[in-house]
């Protein structure tokens, strides 16, 4: 791992569930004199301030450490957008339980590797997913997930009168959603 410059530290866990005490410990052992740590999913870059915050103050030099990379996403698009902000700041990436290490040729290698089997892995869960669900359709047993929003009482504050704007404010939905109940009949 690049060892002559500041590490920043970064841990991240899917649920509040989950605990992020091995991983700061980890990458305190590693140098780094900085940790974020969020409690987010991986799967989107969005809605992941300390992350935001690490690639927006990063000084060249300076390398982000994480304890392996699918900690920082679970795409090979997602880690290419982090590697190339860090790359345009003059900032690197390094990995303490994987040979991942952006100021080396072999480190970028590995990193490029094991992106590419991260989102393979994301798609094969994906598609098990989709293959479990159309299964247990055909068996009669999957009715799909639970609607939030309760389209009946929508419908009854649209018969009373009530404006779109006025029952999706009340109710913290959208107007399109409103719009929807509508047009459709109570499923």
């Amino acid at each position: 791992m690049n060892s002559s410059h500041v590490k920043i530290g970064y841990a991240r866990t899917s649920t509040t569930e989950q605990n992020l005490e091995a991983q700061v410990s980890v990458l305190r052992a590693a140098g780094c004199g900085m940790i974020r740590t969020e409690q987010k999913s991986g799967a989107s870059l969005d809605g992941r301030p300390e992350l935001k915050t690490i690639l927006d103050f990063i000084h060249p030099g300076e390398t982000l450490v994480v304890t392996r990379i699918d900690r920082l996403a679970r795409s090979l698009g997602d880690l290419q957008t982090i590697v190339t902000r860090l790359k345009s700041k003059g900032a690197h990436l390094a990995a303490t339980e994987q040979p991942v290490d952006t100021s080396t040729a072999t480190g970028k290698a590995f990193f490029d590797m094991l992106g590419v089997f991260a989102e393979f892995e994301t798609n094969l869960r994906r598609e098990r997913q989709a293959e479990g669900i159309a299964a247990a359709r055909e068996r009669g047993v999957y009715r799909g997930r639970v609607p939030r929003i309760d389209m009946a009482a929508i419908q009854a504050r649209l018969a009373e009168g009530q404006s779109p704007t006025r029952i999706a404010r009340d109710m913290g939905i959208s107007r399109g959603t409103v719009y929807k109940a509508k047009a459709g009949p109570v499923s």
